[in-house]
């Protein structure tokens, strides 16, 4: 049969992935994670606890790592904080319970790029991945080149952001606040990860502060607080550039 009208062949190559590491207690569910991602052509290894994951992480190379928030003995959280802390780089999504929101924040704040909760939805699950992968890739390849996600760019170097081709005058801070959410577009920040990056280590608990500014900015890249098409909340957790997971760093 000819691959060009295969619907198989043509799924394979819509979900193309990288290699991942999944780290959870369940071996019902790192089978059942296997078996779905390794057919969205994601490269699959396992480890059933926070102490295994470490070892594997220091002597192989992954795209990215998906990684259980309540397992027993070292918690995924804190699993999460020593990977993070080895590899600031690596990719890590956690497993979290649904409408935990605490497990969320705690995650997040430990250097986890991104959550999805249980039960989850696995295209959801293998978009998220993509979206962690490609944004890994690309900090490795040059954090100064210009961000351009749908109508918006964003140089880091010459400080100039642009919507639809015109630019958008920014305060300092401001800029510094628009090109974090961009780097980590599709990826939910906290308020305390975006106030100590763009603020300081001092900062942390100043959301009113914040939300001034998430205002600022919005009116000044004509974003509709009601429907956002770029900065979009997640309550209780902080901010998300929402331009799709279509992110690409281009020199």
């Amino acid at each position: 049969m000819n691959s060009t009208s295969d619907p198989a062949s043509s799924e394979r190559e819509a979900y193309a992935g990288g290699s991942l590491l999944i780290v959870d207690d369940e071996p019902a569910i790192r089978w059942a994670l296997r078996k779905t991602l390794q057919g969205m052509n994601f490269e699959i290894s396992e480890a059933e606890s926070g102490d295994q994951a470490l070892a594997l992480v220091r002597t192989t190379r992954f795209d990215a790592v998906l990684l259980d928030v309540g397992m027993p003995g070292m918690t995924g959280v804190e699993a999460c904080r020593k990977i993070r802390k080895m590899l600031p780089l690596l990719g890590i999504v956690m497993l979290t319970v649904k409408n935990a929101e605490e497990d969320k924040i705690e995650a997040l704040d430990a250097g986890a790029d991104d959550y999805i909760t249980k039960p989850f939805n696995v295209r959801e699950l293998a978009a998220r991945l993509r979206a962690i992968v490609r944004r890994s890739n690309a900090s490795r390849v040059d954090d100064a080149a210009p961000i351009r996600i749908g109508d918006m760019e964003l140089d880091p170097v010459r400080r100039v952001v642009k919507r639809a081709g015109a630019e958008v005058r920014l305060t300092p801070k401001e800029f510094e606040m628009l090109r974090l959410l961009m780097s980590h577009a599709g990826l939910p920040l906290t308020h305390a990860r975006i106030l100590k990056a763009v603020w300081g280590p001092d900062y942390g608990g100043e959301l009113e502060y914040l939300r001034t500014f998430v205002r600022q900015l919005r009116k000044k890249l004509g974003d509709d607080a009601a429907s956002p098409k770029y900065i979009v909340t997640e309550p209780q957790i902080g901010y998300r550039f929402a331009a799709g997971v279509n992110l690409s760093s281009q020199p």
